[in-house]
């Protein structure tokens, strides 16, 4: 599994880039790779509120239904139109082409909640 250490991650499994006010995100390697073969993704609304926490995209594999949290709170600023059409990049390129959805931060001071890479890594270890 792939962890990279400039990100911050959830413990719902997302993944946070930040650059300046703006948060883009995805899942990560452990979330794809437990989902299976992803086959859609319910992308959130331009515009929408979010908060921290809260449940605003779907990853549809040929397993399940999984439910996106946002890591942080803010506004929908971005979305990811190339997984209509090839949402397999989730699971291809988890941290790069298969990102999701970009957050404009509404509190940049939640970004310390979020864990760095050998946390997480830690925490699926676990299990």
């Amino acid at each position: 599994m792939d962890y990279p250490d400039h990100l911050k991650y959830s413990a719902e499994h997302e993944w946070v880039a930040v650059d300046g006010t703006r948060a883009r995100i995805g899942i990560t390697d452990f979330a794809q790779d437990a989902l299976g073969d992803v086959v859609f993704v319910n992308l959130p609304a331009l515009g929408t509120t979010v908060a921290a926490g809260a449940t605003c995209a779907e990853v549809e594999s040929t397993k399940s239904v999984s439910d996106i949290y946002a890591p942080v709170s803010g506004e929908i600023v971005e979305v990811n139109g190339a997984l209509d059409d090839a949402p397999e990049m989730v699971n291809t390129d988890p941290y790069g082409e298969g990102w999701i959805f970009v957050v404009e931060l509404r509190d940049p001071g939640e970004l310390d909640a979020l864990m760095d890479a050998a946390g997480y890594r830690g925490m699926v270890e676990e299990g």
